[in-house]
C-alpha cells in the first residue's frame, strides 16, 4: 500500500479545513537560562559536549548524567521532525497552516519535557512562569487560532494551583500536563490533586495530556521514550507511548475526579481515539463486576463520564472515524502533530481526503471542527467558503 504522503495530488480538490488538537512549538533553547536569575539559571538543563563529539554530560538541578549523542541517522530523524518552516517562526507557521488547511491548533511546549527532572520546587515554579510569560507574549498574542497550553508544576500542588490561576488571567484555555506527574509527587488518582482539578473546572481550562510525556529517567541517562531495545524496538516504543494517556484518563475517572467536576474537560492528544470506547467498556465492567471492592462510588457510570468529558485527538488512524460512527463516541478531534515527522505536514490534505472522503458530513464536521470548537470556542471556525487546494 502506498504511503499517503507518497500519493500524487493533482490539486483539483477543494480544500478541507480542520482544527488540530495537537501541535508543537520550539521555544528558544536558552529561554530559561537567559530569563531566570543566575542562582536559578545555573540549575536548569545544560549540556557539555565531549571533545570527540560522541558523548555529552547533562546537568540539571544538581544532577548530572552522561548520554551518547545521536548518530547520523538520529540527527536526520531529528531534522525531519522539525522541517516545517514554522517550527520556530509563528509568522511562517501561519502560512503553513493556511496552506495545509488547518484553522486553529492546540500548541504544546517543548522545554516542558524537562519538568520532571527538577528536584527544587522554586526552580521549576520560576522556569514555568518564564515559559508561560513567553507563550503569552509570543504565541497567544499572535492569533486566537493558536491555543497555546500553559504549564504548571507537578512537583508542588500549591505552585500548580497558583500558576493555573495566573494562566487563566493571562488568557490560556488549556494546561499541559504530562501523563504521569513528577516522580516525587503522588499520582493523579490521589486526593492531593483535588485543588488543581477544582481550579481548572472553575476557570474553564481544559486539562491537555500529551502522550509520551512520562517523567525522564535521569538514572538511565535521560532516555525519553525508550522502553524496549532490540528487534522491533522502534515500533514497540512508538506504540508504547500511547498507553500513558489512557492511564491518566483511567486514574481521573476511577478516583472520582471527573465525577466530582462534571464541567472539567480532558483532552488526550496524539493517542488515537478508538481506545476510548474500549477503556470505557473495560472500566464499566470492572465497576459493575467488582462493585463490592470499588471505592469511591461514582454518581455516574465510568462510560458516561468518559464519553461526556474526555476528548481524544488522532492524526492518521483509519479506525478513528469508526469510534464516532460505530461506537457512539462523539468527542473525537483530528490533530496534525505539526511539525513532527509523525504528523501530516506536507500531506495534510491527502490525509484528510483519505480519512473523510465518503464520510457523512455531520460526522466529518464533528471530528474536524465541532469537537475542537466545543473545547476552545474563542479560536473561531474555518472559512465557510471552500478554497482551491494550494491557495
Amino acid at each position: 500500500m502506498t504511503a499517503i504522503e507518497d500519493r500524487p495530488d493533482t490539486g483539483t480538490h477543494t480544500k478541507i479545513w480542520a482544527n488540530s488538537g495537537d501541535s508543537h512549538f520550539m521555544e528558544p533553547e536558552d529561554l530559561w537560562r537567559t530569563e531566570l536569575p543566575p542562582r536559578l539559571a545555573e540549575l536548569v538543563p545544560r549540556a557539555e559536549k565531549d571533545p570527540d563529539g560522541l558523548w555529552e554530560t547533562v546537568h540539571v538541578d544538581g544532577q548530572s548524567f552522561r548520554r551518547r549523542l545521536p548518530n547520523i541517522k538520529a540527527q536526520e530523524f531529528h531534522a525531519a521532525s522539525n522541517k516545517a518552516p514554522g517550527a520556530r517562526d509563528l509568522d511562517l507557521r501561519m502560512i503553513d497552516l493556511d496552506q495545509e488547511g488547518i484553522w486553529a491548533e492546540v500548541v504544546f511546549p517543548s522545554l516542558g519535557m524537562w519538568a520532571s527532572s527538577f528536584r527544587t520546587p522554586e526552580v521549576l515554579r520560576e522556569a514555568i512562569r518564564v515559559s508561560n510569560d513567553w507563550a503569552k507574549a509570543e504565541i497567544l498574542s499572535k492569533s486566537p487560532r493558536y491555543v497555546a497550553t500553559a504549564q504548571v508544576s507537578t512537583l508542588d500542588i500549591d505552585d500548580a494551583v497558583a500558576e493555573l490561576r495566573r494562566a487563566s488571567d493571562m488568557g490560556f484555555q488549556a494546561v499541559f500536563l504530562p501523563v504521569q506527574p513528577h516522580p516525587l509527587q503522588k499520582d493523579y488518582n490521589d486526593d492531593v490533586w483535588e485543588p488543581l482539578w477544582a481550579t481548572a473546572e472553575e476557570a474553564g481550562i481544559v486539562i491537555a495530556f500529551h502522550i509520551g510525556t512520562e517523567p525522564v529517567d535521569i538514572a538511565s541517562g535521560g532516555a525519553l521514550g525508550v522502553t524496549y531495545r532490540g528487534p522491533g524496538g522502534a515500533v514497540m516504543n512508538y506504540t508504547e507511548t500511547t498507553f500513558g494517556g489512557q492511564r491518566a484518563v483511567m486514574k481521573m475517572v476511577a478516583c472520582g475526579a471527573l465525577d466530582r467536576h462534571p464541567n472539567l474537560k480532558v483532552l488526550v492528544s496524539e493517542g488515537g481515539a478508538t481506545w476510548v470506547p474500549f477503556l470505557a467498556d473495560r472500566m464499566e465492567e470492572g465497576y459493575r463486576q467488582h462493585a463490592m471492592a470499588v471505592r469511591p462510588k461514582l454518581s455516574r457510570s465510568p462510560k458516561e463520564i468518559i464519553y461526556s468529558q474526555v476528548y481524544a485527538s488522532f492524526q492518521h488512524d483509519e479506525s478513528a472515524v469508526g469510534a464516532v460512527t460505530g461506537m457512539g463516541y462523539n468527542n473525537v478531534t483530528w490533530g496534525s502533530d505539526y511539525p513532527h515527522m509523525e504528523g501530516t505536514f506536507g500531506h495534510t490534505q491527502l490525509t484528510l481526503r483519505h480519512l473523510f472522503d465518503g464520510v457523512d458530513e455531520r460526522v466529518k464536521d464533528r471530528i474536524l471542527i465541532g469537537a475542537f470548537h466545543e473545547l476552545f470556542p474563542s479560536a473561531g471556525v474555518p472559512p465557510q467558503a471552500v478554497r482551491p487546494a494550494g491557495v
